[in-house]
């Protein structure tokens, strides 16, 4: 899972980024609001964790021009400020949930995973293709009844090129949605993940083809030819 966090306090942004990363999740932290809407609109983030009280344009704000370029991402807001007004302000500008401060790591996990299992279900958790069945939810995959032993980073690969099946996708598209902004993974690192898989999802009848200077393309394979 890839996670924003807007939150201008230092040491609660690091322990918070540091609780959500120990659930194997990529986090991008900000200090401001003014990245949040860009970023969510070109990179393919599952969750936005905003502060209310941010440099720049507040949580508010931020949360306004989310919602405005149509985005239903889950938004779990975080504020400091316990009055009623200001909680129902923000669930009525489409924020998904909140937690006051100070909260507890383990609720806000808790928090976090109940929020995407919600979007996951409207958007529909499993990916299908070929003999090939991905479980968002489950974390698991399947060729019929056989589960795919899979590393962390080679889940998000796969997830991404299933989710855009048909299409091709460049690595540094993939490469933004499998690392963090602290990561330092290189085009290179895709080059590696794609060759592990390729031969695991083989036997689904599928293969990801190299579109040179393009990208990759997830896509079925031919069938062999009669007589070999």
């Amino acid at each position: 899972m890839h996670i924003i966090l807007a939150e201008d306090d230092p040491a609660l942004a690091e322990s918070t980024a540091r609780a959500l990363r120990t659930q194997g999740w990529v986090v991008d932290h900000t200090p401001r609001g003014e990245p949040v809407p860009a970023s969510v609109k070109a990179d393919p983030y599952d969750l936005v964790i905003l502060d209310i009280g941010l440099e720049g344009i507040d949580g508010f704000e931020t949360l306004q021009r989310v919602r405005a370029q149509g985005s239903t991402l889950p938004v779990l807001m975080l504020t400091a400020r316990d009055a009623v007004e200001d909680r129902v302000r923000g669930l009525e500008m489409g924020a998904d949930d909140y937690l006051v401060k100070p909260f507890a790591l383990a609720e806000l996990i808790a928090r976090v995973r109940v929020l995407t299992r919600r979007h996951q279900a409207r958007l529909g958790s499993v990916l299908t293709m070929g003999s090939l069945r991905m479980d968002l939810q489950a974390r698991r995959v399947w060729i019929d009844d056989q589960a795919l032993d899979l590393s962390a980073r080679e889940w998000a690969v796969l997830e991404y090129l299933l989710s855009r099946a048909g299409h091709v996708v460049g690595k540094e598209q993939i490469l933004q949605a499998i690392s963090g902004w602290d990561d330092a993974l290189s085009e290179n690192a895709v080059e590696v993940y794609v060759s592990r898989l390729r031969p695991k999802i083989e036997p689904a009848g599928l293969r990801i083809r190299a579109v040179r200077g393009f990208g990759y393309l997830m896509e079925e394979a031919a069938p062999a030819a009669p007589g070999g």
